[in-house]
């Protein structure tokens, strides 16, 4: 299980981006799939999720970002995809998207995940 994370940089406060996790070797779509993220000397804190499209396909977002970010599949191209609008400088961290590896699961509690793809870095700044 490989996950990739991209579309990370610099924006400025009110703008906007996307990033998306891309997969190696296995089928997304099988698997919930979470979107994590971890500021300089802060803990990590799970950001979305969305489940896998056999459970119900549902999705999460923490009270911090609701009604800016939006996390979302596209099959045909076997990636999630993390829409950020109106960025604040607090949302200044590193990405990570990560799975629990298990097959029609739903959004999982965060220590079940196990694989992770490497961060991208996205910088709110004017």
């Amino acid at each position: 299980v490989q996950l990739q994370a991209s579309g990370g940089g610099l924006v400025q406060p009110g703008g906007s981006l996307r990033l998306s996790c891309a997969a190696s070797g296995f089928t997304l779509d099988y698997y919930a799939i979470g979107w994590f993220r971890q500021a300089p000397g802060q803990e990590r804190e799970g950001v979305a999720c969305i489940s896998s499209s056999s459970s119900d396909g549902s999705t999460y977002v923490v009270d911090s970002v609701k009604g800016r970010f939006t996390i979302s599949r596209d099959n045909a191209k076997n990636t999630v995809y993390l829409q950020m609008n109106s960025l604040k400088p607090e949302d200044t961290a590193v990405y990570y998207c990560a799975t629990d590896g298990y097959v029609g699961s739903s959004c999982p509690p965060v220590h079940d995940y196990a694989y992770w793809g490497q961060g991208t870095l996205v910088t709110v700044s004017s």
